[in-house]
């Protein structure tokens, strides 16, 4: 009982500090984006509105702030600061990607690499499917399915937003389903550095939600997506976590169908007269209720966490 005491009070912790961290220093971060023209237009908006982005670097220095304040009181695992370093790259990156355009391609295989100091702190080598069982992939889970799959859970979230809140609330659901997962099964010493970054994550959409005040950017979206991959590979999560971001994978295929007929690259709907959102196409999965049904944007992310939140709940409750 004392042993549970303790583990809650240093996850509560390690939870908290950062979110208090980014609840107090966000508007001070506006006002200085805001000041240095670090803005980006909202484009589902009646009136022209301007929104500061590159806040995401908030989250990764709250994250950072927190580890080295707890490490005062509490010895975490080594795997911690492994994960901590792989997280720290990916917002590097996306630091990167949004003063520059380095391309996709280069994109992809350079952060391939960055997950690469995980491969030793995966948990094994084997992965339980239900109705199937334990399938052991040896050298291939460390070699190429962990930093596959951070990779490719960082960019799904990159590629899953476009509404006020909505990238942000889908990662803090899916990274608090992990914790609580984790929980349910295991040890949860060795990612005290996710729920470090989820507290940071949960105090930044209180201020990204509708209507944004800041924006994460690509700095936001491949830090807490890269600790989402990092969160699934380091407890072995791979189906369930697969489940978790099914609806992440569906917008991804939506847009390879897209990109493989040739249709007309369009990034952004419009705003209608009664506010309600015109899209050009059901191509992507945050279109798909707008495009048949007339809905605000902020009825259409309530709709996006819907949908994260059952396949959320099944990730859960079901083994792997």
């Amino acid at each position: 009982m004392n042993y549970i005491y303790w583990l809650f009070l240093e996850v509560g912790l390690v939870f908290l500090i950062p979110l208090l961290i980014i609840l107090l220093t966000t508007p001070y971060l506006i006002r200085k984006l805001t000041k240095k023209g670090l803005v980006v237009k909202d484009y589902y908006k009646k009136a022209e509105t301007m929104v500061p982005t590159g806040g995401g670097i908030a989250i990764m220095l709250a994250a950072l702030f927190s580890m080295s304040i707890n490490s005062l009181f509490y010895k975490f695992d080594a795997a911690n600061y492994v994960a901590l370093n792989v997280i720290m790259l990916f917002g590097i990156f996306g630091i990167l990607d949004d003063m520059i355009d380095i391309g996709r391609p280069a994109k992809l295989v350079l952060m391939y690499y960055c997950s690469y100091p995980l491969m030793q702190y995966a948990a094994g080598s084997t992965v339980l499917f239900p109705f199937i069982g334990s399938v052991d992939f040896g050298l291939f889970y460390s070699q190429l399915i962990v930093p596959t799959f951070v990779l490719v859970a960082a960019n799904l979230v990159n590629m899953h937003s476009g509404f006020n809140g909505m990238s942000s609330g889908l990662s803090a659901m899916v990274l608090i389903s992990l914790i609580i997962k984790t929980l349910m099964t295991g040890d949860i010493n060795n990612v005290t550095a996710i729920i470090a970054i989820t507290g940071a994550t949960v105090g930044f959409h209180l201020y990204e939600r509708y209507p944004s005040r800041i924006f994460w950017g690509n700095i936001g979206s491949l830090t807490v997506g890269s600790a989402i991959g990092v969160m699934i590979v380091m407890k072995g999560f791979i189906f369930s976590g697969f489940i978790m971001l099914l609806p992440h994978t569906i917008n991804f295929l939506m847009y390879v169908y897209w990109r493989a007929r040739k249709y007309p690259q369009v990034k952004f709907g419009k705003v209608r007269e009664d506010g309600t959102l015109e899209v050009p196409n059901n191509l992507t999965l945050k279109w798909v209720l707008p495009y048949y049904r007339n809905v605000t944007e902020k009825q259409a992310t309530y709709a996006m966490y819907a949908v994260t939140a059952v396949f959320c709940i099944i990730g859960i409750l079901i083994p792997g």
